[in-house]
């Protein structure tokens, strides 16, 4: 049993909340987009002062650590591991996949309804650029069946998984394969959004096996290598 304050900063949404015993508390966020640096740590300010909690009664922090936007997620585990410095709380570390396959394989009838009890697989997505997307498949018991990996979407994409069982797809990166993935089996519903609430219970659960990240020495998942690139109306010629 803890009070976490957790950090998701993925994706375009800058997302933090409060929870306790993997119940939020409070939560504070925004989808405007790639503004993490001017919003994390004003929405962790905002958070406890307008709910009078106190900041140093949380029990330890937990980041979301990838994959996803590399500049997002060097912010998010800045700031994690800053607070946990300097409040000397532990860290914890929340997949990107991870937390959205758990959540909504726990929450699917918010999501789904389903009339024959069949079994469902979930896949969550998040946009790694051009037809490429970080993904994994999870049952129906948020457990992983594949390792969180960077696919390149086509027609034939989950072709096999999809003979077998209906996968809902979902997250910001299933947006563009709704119209490369077109099997019966394929459902496309679910949160397109990233959100601190949905590390909550996955924060809980590593909380109370100890399972905590070294606060000097960790790092993002990134994934893929961070590529840099010059506008083009900035070369020299």
């Amino acid at each position: 049993m803890a009070i976490l304050l957790n950090i998701e900063t993925s994706t375009d949404v800058c997302s933090v909340s409060l929870a306790e015993n993997g119940k939020t508390m409070f939560l504070k966020e925004s989808a405007d987009g790639l503004k993490h640096s001017e919003l994390l740590t004003v929405f962790i300010e905002e958070l406890f002062e307008e709910n009078h909690f106190d900041i140093q009664n949380i029990d330890a922090v937990a980041v979301s650590k990838g994959p996803g936007s590399y500049t997002g997620l060097r912010i998010g585990v800045s700031v994690a591991k800053g607070l946990c410095y300097a409040l000397d709380k532990p860290l914890i570390g929340i997949g990107s996949i991870e937390a959205m396959g758990h959540f909504v394989a726990e929450n699917v009838a918010g999501f789904y309804t389903s009339t024959d009890n069949e079994e469902l697989l979930f896949c969550p997505m998040i946009d790694a650029r051009r037809m490429e997307v970080y993904t994994a498949l999870y049952d129906k018991t948020g457990k992983a069946l594949t390792k969180v990996s960077a696919e390149i979407i086509d027609d034939n994409s989950f072709a096999e998984q999809l003979k077998q069982k209906k996968i809902l797809f979902f997250g910001n990166g299933a947006q563009k394969c709704d119209g490369k993935i077109k099997h019966e089996n394929a459902l496309f519903t679910g949160p397109e959004k990233t959100s601190a609430r949905f590390m909550q219970n996955l924060a809980e659960i590593k909380y109370n096996k100890k399972e905590f990240e070294n606060v000097a020495y960790f790092e993002p998942f990134y994934l893929k290598d961070f590529v840099a690139t010059i506008p083009k109306n900035k070369i020299l010629k």
